[in-house]
């Protein structure tokens, strides 16, 4: 018998049980199961009422006697009791895990689960019962546990705007024809709640700013403050006092005039508003499948307008769209021009006073060689910062792959030290080896150091006596230069070259030299 009562209570069952009474008012009048009180019947030999009772030929009206002899019959006494009928519930038995209720407390004020909590009781305590009987202990001590208050937090109309990922829709891919969850971005204006809900495959820095840039669009107008989560693509680094934003996105609220606000770490109840819209738009589109990206967002754009923007908001108890109204002439204006966005990262000055953006040469002030650099770059421009103070140290015209753009106060008034101690490694490799790295410094100066690191380099690959070799047959040709010592041992690795195979090589590399005359006439950069 899976239920075992009591006496009283097995008592009281048989005795209703005699009586007639069907298992239905049995149960409502002991709060026992039906199916436990038919088996505590059943085994005392009382007859159980069949629900179909009742329903038989009517039974003979009861003869009333006028015989005044007859003595009439006591009236039925009433019970006044109010605790009589009991009320349905559970039987009134202690909890299994009441003797263990401080441990299971202190596991519930960890945030624990309660498969976790009846694991450990099992394993640690000897917990005989089953995990139904820890689940519902821990539900009610949950129940019975005081909620932290959550005050609203109310801004002036325009102040205050609140930015959050979430999970959008499944959409159909493009490129591989399969279903992906997209993702959500939800932009909630703090005063009227206001939402903009956009849809995008993928996130990163660039399409962070411009979904920001979007929300702005639709709203007429940008807040004075955005309140944002530490994500990488507007945090780079979390500090509650001083926190590192990604330079694209600090760049982009500076062109509309907004100011980032993140929250502290793990304390996303600061920006509630905005995960409130992210839940409300979760809930709407859970489980729909679209075929498109513009199909889901035309979607998401309808029930917006349609819906979510007529309702009456459950804190400020007014209409959202009305609240708006009166929150969109307090926005900031938005900029005659959109932002010119930019790639950025950090690049280390080369021992020729230049970094490489793009397969293209930069030349950096004096004073940073070997030093890392901040360095944005767009169609036009390329712009080199101090990576501490954010100062703007050169910026340059963009240039072809290949080339290299440097000013004319940046080209050094003397050999570096760095340079003559390469200069010298190079004569030490040997004696043409030399010869070639001093004609190239004479005639590129420091952008040349990368040319002599190409020599030096092919002397680690093909081996001293080689390369010294080819350089010997560059400056017998008048031609010292890494092209043609890298062509030279590339043509003939192991013996020297015939006169037969030099000529087509001297013929290219002429026809090169003079290209690069032609490209560099009239640039003294070059």
């Amino acid at each position: 018998m899976a239920n075992i009562l009591g006496n009283e209570k097995r008592e009281q069952i048989l005795a209703l049980g005699r009586l007639g009474w069907s298992l239905r008012r049995i149960e409502e009048a002991t709060g026992v199961r039906r199916e436990t009180a038919s088996r505590y019947l059943q085994a005392a030999g009382v007859a159980v009422r069949s629900p179909g009772w009742g329903q038989g030929p009517p039974k003979p009206a009861i003869e009333t006697s006028t015989d005044p002899a007859v003595a009439a019959k006591p009236a039925i006494e009433v019970s006044t009791d109010p605790a009589w009928p009991p009320m349905p519930g559970r039987s009134p038995q202690a909890s299994a895990c009441e003797p263990y209720r401080e441990w299971i407390e202190a596991g519930v004020r960890q945030g624990r689960t309660a498969m976790a909590i009846w694991q450990d009781l099992v394993d640690d305590h000897g917990f005989a019962s089953a995990y139904a009987s820890v689940k519902r202990f821990v539900a009610k001590l949950r129940a019975e546990a005081p909620r932290d208050a959550h005050p609203v937090i109310e801004t002036a109309p325009g102040e205050e705007g609140q930015v959050d990922y979430g999970d959008g829709p499944m959409v159909r891919h493009p490129a591989s024809g399969k279903y992906r969850r997209t993702r959500l971005y939800v932009f909630t204006l703090g005063y009227s709640r206001k939402g903009v809900r956009l849809l995008v495959w993928k996130s990163s820095s660039q399409v962070w700013s411009e979904l920001h840039e979007k929300a702005f669009r639709r709203l007429g107008g940008a807040p004075r403050v955005v309140v944002l989560d530490n994500l990488k693509e507007g945090v780079l680094t979390p500090d509650v006092y001083d926190p590192a934003l990604n330079p694209l996105y600090r760049d982009v609220l500076a062109h509309y005039g907004v100011t980032a606000l993140p929250c502290r770490v793990r304390h996303p109840d600061r920006k509630g508003k905005v995960e409130s819209g992210v839940r409300h738009a979760q809930q709407k589109v859970r489980g729909m499948r679209f075929e498109s990206l513009e199909q889901a967002q035309a979607y998401l754009d309808r029930w917006e307008s349609r819906w979510a923007d007529t309702r009456i908001h459950g804190t400020t108890k007014r209409q959202v769209a009305e609240m708006y109204g009166e929150e969109k002439p307090h926005l900031l204006p938005l900029p005659i021009e959109p932002f010119r966005y930019y790639q950025h990262g950090e690049r280390t000055v080369h021992l020729d006073g230049a970094i490489e953006v793009e397969g293209a040469y930069y030349h950096a002030p004096p004073g940073w060689l070997g030093r890392r650099v901040a360095v944005q770059w767009d169609a036009l421009r390329v712009r080199m910062l101090d990576p501490r103070t954010g100062a703007l140290l050169r910026e340059h015209v963009r240039q072809q792959r290949g080339r290299r753009r440097m000013r004319e106060e940046d080209r050094p008034k003397r050999t570096p030290a760095t340079t003559l101690g390469l200069l010298a490694r190079a004569k030490r490799a040997g004696t043409h080896v030399g010869a070639v790295c001093e004609a190239i410094h004479r005639r590129d100066g420091e952008p040349g150091v990368r040319r002599i690191l190409g020599v030096l380099s092919l002397c680690k690959r093909h081996g001293l006596p080689r390369v010294d070799d080819a350089c010997a047959a560059a400056l017998a040709l008048e031609l010292p230069n890494y092209r043609f010592v890298k062509r030279y041992l590339e043509r003939q690795p192991a013996l020297p070259l015939t006169l037969r195979q030099v000529d087509p090589l001297i013929r290219e590399l002429t026809h090169y030299r003079d290209l690069i005359d032609r490209r560099t006439e009239g640039d003294p950069t070059r």
